[in-house]
């Protein structure tokens, strides 16, 4: 008996041990996909965060109703094959109607999506009431890249954004098909507000860890905000199917203390001349160089569109 508490023990030292060496890796990378994690993607605006609440939606709310539902159905499935099959019940009932079941099963469902939807229209409430932005970034989906856009108070500059190459992300050692060469920077604990556009096809501005996305949709601006507490780089991807080279159009974000962003700032902003003589909006930079087959795929859609 003491030999099997000592081995019950023993496992369970185990699991405790595994369970938080994964909650330590899944801390280490916070904002992109975790190998062998269970749940949805960890929150980047901490407590009472957009992306908290929608993660405390699906896993207070959502999943225990599920599972209830779930089990709920197996149980009664598991009892009509037992006991009501033709061995065990030779001779069935012959009524067709049970006025107290038929309320149960109306009512219920009714209570439950009551619940469900209550809890979800809070959700896009908050969602919907964006504080007032402390910075507001256009995003600019193209086939196939991303192009960010400053306002003037920001500095006044634009820049586009490509993935790197297999061998490049391998060689700074970050995410392939998620790492690029111009990411978007904002700042820490501030609110960030993302118009969203498309360019030439449908595109989606997507980050799993901010809890927002939109449709990126030619000649409409769509609006999204976030706010990021932790410093970090966070990673998002384009999910909409915008051609055959959809790939090429991860989603990162540097989100960086106000101190360094202000520093970054610097060294990107336009000169005040050049923001006096183009008032009408920011002036471009010159496009930064794409891995193989992004520039002439972009080239021969610009040509298109021409």
């Amino acid at each position: 008996m003491r030999k099997d508490w000592l081995k019950a023990a023993t496992q369970v030292a185990g699991s405790l041990a595994a369970l938080s060496a994964a909650t330590a890796a899944f801390a280490d990378t916070l904002g992109q996909p975790t190998d062998r994690a269970i749940g949805l993607q960890g929150a980047a605006d901490g407590p009472g965060g957009i992306r908290t609440q929608q993660i405390a939606f699906h896993d207070g709310i959502l999943l225990p109703i599920i599972t209830l539902i779930t089990l709920f159905v197996l149980a009664l499935l598991i009892i009509v094959i037992l006991r009501f099959n033709k061995r065990a019940n030779p001779k069935p009932a012959q009524f067709t109607h049970n006025t107290t079941v038929e309320i149960i099963w109306t009512v219920a469902p009714v209570v439950i999506l009551m619940i469900i939807a209550v809890s979800s229209f809070q959700l896009l409430y908050r969602e919907h009431d964006m504080p007032k932005p402390d910075l507001t970034v256009k995003a600019t989906g193209n086939q196939w890249y991303w192009n960010y856009e400053y306002p003037k108070v920001a500095g006044g500059f634009s820049y586009d954004s490509n993935p790197l190459s297999e061998d490049q992300a391998k060689a700074a050692g970050r995410p392939f098909k998620l790492a690029v060469n111009n990411p978007l920077v904002v700042p820490a604990g501030k609110t960030i507000q993302v118009l969203v556009y498309g360019n030439d096809v449908l595109h989606a501005f997507f980050i799993p860890a901010f809890g927002v996305q939109s449709t990126a949709v030619p000649g409409r601006v769509n609006s999204v905000w976030f706010r990021a507490e932790k410093p970090g780089v966070y990673y998002g991807q384009c999910n909409e199917l915008c051609g055959v080279q959809h790939y090429f159009m991860p989603i990162e974000v540097d989100v960086m203390a106000e101190a360094d962003y202000n520093a970054w700032v610097a060294t990107h902003a336009k000169p005040a001349a050049a923001l006096a003589a183009a008032p009408t909006a920011p002036a471009a930079s010159a496009p930064v160089s794409a891995p193989a087959g992004a520039a002439p795929a972009a080239a021969a859609s610009a040509a298109g569109r021409s």
